[in-house]
């Protein structure tokens, strides 16, 4: 299959793409590289030295005999070289990554809030309204996240997407009706996933387009069975209060010997994948994409849940860390629990690898590995939900 990557660059687009072109696909890789850029921005580096597009393609080409090909262009902001680009290469799928992924920088300020909002909406309705005017079939696949069902204690396992209700009609009758689960997003970065899902909807409704929309959980691990061939191919880990990952800035935290903090009573539960994992299921959502008929196929992403409080325990009997507990910067619940079904994927053959395996170690390896690169002064979120969360970390 022919396959673009809209942001192929980033911390799931790369490995996807190895994995992709590591089973035959044709793979095209688009990206503007705003990722790299935010990184100066923030001051912060990938714990790991990422190479440069160019170099991780030749050194993948020159492994594998396999080409990887690139584009530089901006998803949101240049809808003719988009369409130009659809025109020439007719994608049987596109894998959509190609948003601004982070809550917490989501959340910054007014200009990282509008940015986001921006950047993924645009992103998104640009390369629907692209398949549409020039009549493709291809199959969207979207990264979306768990974030947008909500973070409150629900009575049921979360459904992938939908949600059967019933009502009474003004004559007494009652009917039964399939809705959208409701979204509860907790961020401008959930919220504009939450838009995602709407145009999903509505394009698939009115244009008959195939559309995959995968809810991920939170990834953890950094590396893949692709990645690891060689370090020219090593992926990005992020670390930082706007990008790591709770999981990932925990095992920084232990490598140099430093407390793991767990914002808030730590009670929030999450749930979790392994990288390897989520480029497996990408590739089994592209490779199904036949099976995509009549309206949005919604699939949970995810293999386990956990509270943060046990993920720290968990890092602090492998590692000897301590734990402390600091302000949580988020509008949250300090205590919810949290179950979803993730039974399609499952049933597409998806083997969950899952945080108690010797995966956890590797990570922790890799966090050794190359610990004179972090900076301990990145890792606090220094982002807040309100006023009100930021005096009361200030106070103490």
């Amino acid at each position: 299959m022919k396959v673009i990557i809209f942001g192929g660059d980033g911390f799931c687009g790369w490995p996807s793409a190895l994995e992709l072109s590591s089973h035959d696909h044709e793979v095209t890789i688009v990206d503007n590289f705003v990722r790299r850029r935010i990184d100066n921005e923030l001051g912060v580096q990938s714990l790991t030295p990422i190479r440069s597009l160019d170099e991780r393609r030749k050194a993948w080409s020159g492994l594998t005999g396999r080409a990887i090909d690139a584009v530089d262009l901006d998803l949101a902001g240049d809808y003719a070289a988009l369409t130009e680009l659809l025109a020439r290469v007719r994608p049987d799928a596109v894998v959509h990554f190609a948003e601004q992924r982070a809550a917490p920088y989501s959340m910054r300020s007014p200009s990282h809030k509008r940015y986001t909002v921006d950047n993924n909406v645009n992103a998104t309705h640009n390369l629907l309204a692209a398949l549409v005017e020039l009549g493709l079939d291809t199959h969207v696949v979207h990264l979306g996240t768990m974030g947008v069902y909500g973070y409150d204690t629900a009575p049921i396992d979360l459904p992938e997407g939908y949600f059967d209700v019933s009502f009474v009609d003004r004559n007494g009758d009652t009917h039964a009706r399939e809705i959208l689960y409701p979204t509860k997003p907790g961020s401008v970065y959930h919220l504009t996933k939450s838009l995602d899902q709407l145009l999903f909807e509505f394009y698939a409704r009115n244009d008959d387009l195939r559309i995959t929309d995968l809810h991920q959980g939170i990834v953890w691990g950094t590396q893949t069975t692709q990645t690891r061939l060689d370090e020219r191919l090593i992926n990005r880990f992020d670390y930082d209060g706007d990008f790591g990952t709770v999981l990932n800035r925990f095992l920084v935290q232990a490598a140099l010997g430093t407390p793991l903090t767990v914002h808030g009573t730590g009670g929030q539960t999450r749930a979790f994948i392994n990288l390897q994992d989520s480029v497996r299921c990408v590739r089994l959502a592209v490779e199904s994409g036949a099976d995509v008929t009549g309206r949005v196929r919604v699939m949970n992403q995810i293999t386990e849940t956990h509270c943060v409080r046990d993920l720290a325990h968990l890092v602090s009997r492998v590692t000897g860390a301590e734990i402390a507990e600091v302000a949580n910067p988020r509008n949250e619940a300090d205590v919810n629990e949290l179950s979803a079904r993730n039974s399609r994927l499952l049933a597409l053959g998806l083997d969950p690898i899952l945080l108690e395996t010797g995966l956890l170690e590797e990570s922790l390896d890799i966090a050794k590995k190359y610990a004179d690169r972090a900076d301990l002064s990145r890792i606090p979120c220094v982002s807040y939900w309100n006023d009100a969360r930021r005096a009361l970390a200030s106070a103490r």
